[in-house]
């Protein structure tokens, strides 16, 4: 029996999964297709709508992401929903998420510290890095253990004070108490401290067993010196990290926050969680494992329609019929989009990417310059469906959300998970409202 489904959505992360989400909710049957893991496990955990506006020069960051939007150029994703599609994306990201993120208050961003010290300007964060908002005068102790080295505790002190945060920050690196192995992974920290496993201590010429969250506490107060805030590295905890939280805060007397890592980021595996967990309530079906890696055409006799995508498995091309596709595949960094010597492309459909024949062009001289690479993607009509060459839509029911869109640099413009959710909400309930109407 062939599978068939109202709309498939290919592609894992925020984008997928919120596509998949909005299309699931309006009544129609949906299947997300993922090859690996998703990148949300890489991702900060934090949802960035826009900090800096393009061509900025490192001036900023905007305070109102939304009064900018109006400015971006025409080509940008988000001039494509428009501030309201990014508002009702947004909503949807609270209603999943609830109290476990903050920032739902104001349109204004909030400046989160990063574990690098520098301060990244935010429209939601996790609840869990909210005492350590840069906004906030509080003097803050940054905590970070002697085998996490992803985070340099006393350096990213350093960083904040020279970026000129109104606060006074010190660092401190501590081992992590207990015996474990040198090579642990995060995961293995956030799970003792969850379940509050009792760890050994050396004392002074004896060893005793502590919960691991007041063990850790003691470690942490000869370096307190009056600090009223005190900052770890993202490893509080997967599953109860309010509660890990107030554990540490009563043990120190000071508010206790997060400090968002690179990968593996808890934060983002916590995103992932809800996200998934509202995918599967709303009745999303799961494909995973498999990379898609063609397509069939004539949906519909006459029409230029994918009738299917192919998922590669066990050296056989496994079809997967919908009326509505979405593409959500990522950008160049997760290979929605290829590149070689011979150009630029996307993968799967074949769909257009924009770019000069010569591949000078697609760098800038200085290395952190304005590189058009950076803005590589596909370019689409108001409905989010990718263009040909000629301008004309390459595929009738297939819409793109999130990094494979061209006409942003996510990174220079800290806008990543804002045009992913805006997108990929707009491109789901655009294919479940397509499938409806037909």
């Amino acid at each position: 029996m062939a599978i068939e489904d109202d709309v498939t959505v290919v592609g894992g992360g925020i984008a997928g999964m919120t596509a998949a989400l909005a299309a699931a909710r309006e009544g129609v049957d949906v299947r997300l297709l993922s090859h690996k893991d998703s990148t949300l496990k890489s991702a900060s955990g934090l949802v960035d709508v826009l900090g800096y506006l393009p061509e900025s020069d490192g001036e900023g960051p905007l305070s109102d992401p939304f009064e900018a939007i109006p400015q971006l150029p025409d080509a940008h994703p988000y001039r494509t929903v428009g501030v309201e599609g990014v508002r009702e994306a947004l909503a949807v990201f609270d209603g999943v998420v609830g109290d476990r993120y903050r920032g739902d208050h104001t349109d204004r961003n909030a400046l989160v510290p990063t574990h690098g010290g520098a301060v990244k300007p935010t429209a939601r964060y996790p609840a869990s890095a909210a005492a350590g908002l840069a906004s906030d005068d509080r003097s803050a102790l940054l905590v970070g253990f002697e085998t996490v080295t992803d985070f340099d505790a006393p350096l990213a002190a350093d960083h904040l004070e020279s970026a000129g945060v109104p606060f006074a920050a010190r660092g401190a690196t501590i081992s992590f108490p207990g015996d474990f192995r040198v090579d642990a992974k995060i995961t293995r920290f956030a799970d003792a401290l969850d379940a509050d496993e009792r760890v050994a201590v050396q004392g002074d010429g004896y060893t005793t067993e502590l919960p691991v969250r007041e063990a850790l506490a003691e470690a942490v107060k000869p370096h307190l010196r009056g600090a009223e805030r005190v900052g770890f590295p993202a490893l509080l905890g997967q599953h109860r990290p309010d509660e890990v939280r107030e554990s540490l805060e009563a043990e120190l007397g000071a508010a206790v926050f997060e400090v968002p890592m690179g990968p593996p980021s808890i934060p983002g595996m916590r995103l992932e969680g809800a996200l998934t967990g509202a995918c599967r309530e709303a009745g999303v079906r799961f494909t995973t494992g498999n990379p898609v890696v063609d397509y069939e055409e004539g949906g519909r006799a006459g029409s230029e329609d994918i009738a299917a995508v192919r998922v590669e498995r066990n050296g056989a091309a496994i079809p997967f019929h919908a009326d509505q596709f979405v593409l959500a595949t990522g950008g160049l960094v997760g290979k929605g989009i290829d590149s070689d010597r011979e150009g630029v492309a996307e993968p799967i459909f074949d769909c257009h990417v924009p770019h000069s024949g010569d591949r000078y062009d697609w760098f800038a001289d200085a290395a952190f310059g304005d590189h058009p690479f950076a803005r590589f993607g596909v370019e689409t009509d108001d409905d989010l469906r990718p263009l040909d060459r000629r301008g004309d839509v390459e595929f009738p029911n297939l819409r793109a959300a999130g990094a494979v869109l061209g006409g942003h640099d996510f990174a220079a413009e800290k806008s990543g998970a804002g045009v992913s959710l805006a997108t990929g909400v707009a491109a789901g309930r655009s294919a479940a409202k397509e499938v409806s109407d037909s």
